[in-house]
């Protein structure tokens, strides 16, 4: 029997999911996690053979709860299965210890084929995250301005440089606008910037929005 943690708090998504899951494979028993706190107690208390996590949860954030889970059962292989496209945060995950990295546009087929090889102890990544792992090896080896953000700060100069408001991000990353607004004066110190139109063209310029 596979056992599975789906860490989704989408309804639809967990339902795909666990259809995929039920058609592709004979023996396989799901569970859902809708926070990432949720998430790391499940860990505690069950027995799984992979977590796919999404990034964007309640909480304390998708990457977060991927660094508690490598320090808190290490043997655990991660997925993350993000809405976000993969030159966002694809890297990101991988350094933080996931398995590998799928968007949720992706094929059910492709699903089935990275959760088949990270199952199977192998690492899951799509050739733009190859080719992007060897620009970044041969870049220059001192790190970008962005490398000095949190994982949560990452995320919230993400949606800022994606044109979203104050607003819209704290709902969709179920916070307070005084929280993220803290946020952004941090990302700002830490950028040495002043401005949205600043950081977003920074983004484009390293890539990270298109």
């Amino acid at each position: 029997m596979i056992r599975i943690l789906i860490a989704d708090d989408h309804p639809i998504i967990v339902k795909g999911v666990q259809q995929i899951l039920d058609d592709a494979f004979t023996q396989v028993s799901t569970d859902v996690a809708l926070t990432t706190q949720d998430v790391i107690k499940k860990i505690w208390e069950n027995e799984y053979d992979l977590v796919l996590l999404d990034i964007t949860m309640p909480g304390r954030g998708g990457l977060e709860a991927l660094k508690q889970i490598r320090k808190d059962k290490p043997k655990i292989p991660v997925l993350v299965f993000s809405m976000h496209p993969e030159e966002q945060f694809a890297i990101r995950a991988l350094r933080a210890g996931a398995s590998g990295y799928l968007t949720k546009d992706s094929a059910p087929e492709e699903l089935i084929v990275a959760i088949d090889n990270v199952l199977h102890g192998r690492k899951f990544i799509s050739m733009s995250i190859s080719e992007r792992l060897i620009y970044e090896l041969r870049a220059d080896p001192g790190e970008p301005l962005h490398a000095s953000l949190s994982d949560r700060e990452y995320e919230v100069m993400v949606l800022i440089a994606s044109g979203k408001t104050v607003s819209e991000i704290a709902k969709e990353l179920f916070l307070s606008v005084k929280t993220i607004s803290t946020y952004r004066s941090r990302i700002m110190d830490k950028l040495n910037m002043h401005t949205n139109a600043e950081l977003m063209r920074y983004a484009i310029d390293n890539k990270i929005v298109e």
